[in-house]
This record gives structure tokens, C-alpha cells and sequence, in this order.
């Protein structure tokens, strides 16, 4: 079984490889927005830049698990391979474990310019134990987006995918206060905030980075999140393979 994850990994990387146009949306995106929005307003106070740099991580991990993972899934389905690849005795665990670790390999280059531009540019400050929490921080709290992407890429077509991940993404990422801090948006946007999963991840990541206290409910909603999205992955899955093969 390992081997077959392996190859199915190797697959998939090489397939991102051949077209990186979703890595580099997923590395460039957050960059930039470290270079717009953090080093010029929070830049100068250490705690403030070290949790927006937590931030700018978990946006290049939600665009690679929600956008990418989804987007690569429906394709995925549209190609004659994919039928053939179902028929084999091994089932799909192999092929899903394979295309999580490729996404979970893309996060981890994708937070690699933000922790640059962070040491380079900002007052940022981490300790290596509190690095390396926060890197697995944010590949736990990925796992209800890639789950969601997994749904959508079972559920729609190609065409629909790449629509419904961008306008999911985005509000996603600003009411959970990634893009900006909750504190300068209204009071209703906080406390909606709480009952999104981008808010409980995004508590995990700061709180395991800085060692800032976590609020409770954020983290219980991302656990329910986790829940309902791979209980959503599973039932599309089955959707698509009795649509398919029955």
C-alpha cells in the first residue's frame, strides 16, 4: 500500500510540476499580500507581525487545499484516465493519500516566501520549537478546506469548480481575519467570524505561534467543520462513483 501511495504521490507532483500555475498563485498570492498590507502597518511591532506572517501562511494553505485541490479533482474527473484508475483493485484510498500529500507539499512551499519576506522585512519574532508548531498548525487546520475542496471537486464540473472555490476562498479568509485584523472590521463581521473554520484555524496557527491564548468556540467550530466536510467529501464521492459505475 505504501508503494502505491508513493507513486500516486509522484503522479500528482509531477502533474503540479508540469502545470505550477496553482502553486504559484498559492506562493505569490500571500507574498504579496505580506509585502502590501503587513510590512508597511505591521511590520515595526513584533507580535503583530509575527501573527500576520501566521495569517499570510494559512491563506497560501487555504488557496492550495481549497482552490487547487478542487479545481485538480473535477479536471481530474473529465480525463479518461480517471475511469480506468477506479476500476484497479487497489480502491481510492492510494490515489487519496497521494493527492493530499502533493497538497500538503504545495502548503509547505507556499509558506516558504512568506516566512522570507517576514524575516527580511518585518520585526517578526519565533522561536524554532514555535515555528515549526505553527507550520504543523497550519497543515492540521487545512484539513476541513481540503475536505471542502475534495466536495467540490467531486460534486461539480471543472468550469464550476474554479467559480465556486474563488468566491468560498475570499470570504472565507476575510471573515475569519486573515486578511485583516477583526479588530478594525465591524462587530457582526467578529461574530460571524466564530462560526467560520478560517477563524478556528486561524486561532490555532496564532496561538501555537505566539503563544497568544486561543478563544475556545473558534477551535470547537473547526472541529465541526472537519466533521460535515469529510462527511460532504464521502457522500460526493459515492455520488460520482454510482453515477459513474453503476
Amino acid at each position: 500500500m505504501s508503494s502505491l501511495i508513493l507513486a500516486h504521490t509522484r503522479y500528482q507532483a509531477l502533474e503540479q510540476l508540469r502545470v505550477p500555475i496553482g502553486l504559484l498563485a498559492s506562493s505569490l498570492f500571500p507574498a504579496i499580500s505580506m509585502l502590501a498590507f503587513v510590512v508597511p502597518f505591521a511590520g515595526g511591532d513584533p507580535l503583530a507581525a509575527t501573527t500576520a506572517t501566521g495569517s499570510m501562511m494559512l491563506i497560501g494553505a487555504m488557496s492550495a487545499a481549497l482552490m487547487s485541490l478542487s479545481i485538480s479533482v473535477s479536471q481530474d474527473r473529465e480525463q479518461p484516465w480517471n475511469p480506468y484508475l477506479r476500476t484497479l483493485p487497489a480502491g481510492p484510498f492510494p490515489r487519496f493519500a497521494g493527492r493530499i500529500l502533493t497538497t500538503m507539499g504545495m502548503m509547505l512551499i507556499s509558506v516558504i516566501p512568506v516566512l522570507v519576506i517576514a524575516g527580511l522585512f518585518t520585526e517578526a519574532t519565533i522561536t524554532v520549537p514555535r515555528l515549526l508548531l505553527g507550520v504543523a498548525a497550519v497543515l492540521v487546520s487545512s484539513i476541513p478546506f481540503m475536505l471542502i475542496g475534495l466536495f467540490i471537486g467531486f460534486a461539480m464540473p471543472s468550469k464550476a469548480a474554479i467559480a465556486v472555490s474563488q468566491i468560498l476562498f475570499f470570504p472565507l479568509a476575510i471573515v475569519g481575519g486573515l486578511m485583516m485584523p477583526l479588530q478594525v472590521m465591524p462587530a457582526f463581521v467578529e461574530t460571524i467570524s466564530r462560526f467560520v473554520p478560517s477563524r478556528g484555524a486561524g486561532e490555532l496557527v496564532w496561538w501555537l505561534a505566539t503563544g497568544v491564548e486561543p478563544k475556545v468556540l473558534p477551535l470547537v467550530t473547526l472541529v465541526i467543520w472537519t466533521l460535515v466536510a469529510g462527511a460532504a467529501a464521502a457522500w460526493a464521492y459515492r455520488r460520482d462513483e454510482g453515477r459513474r459505475f453503476s
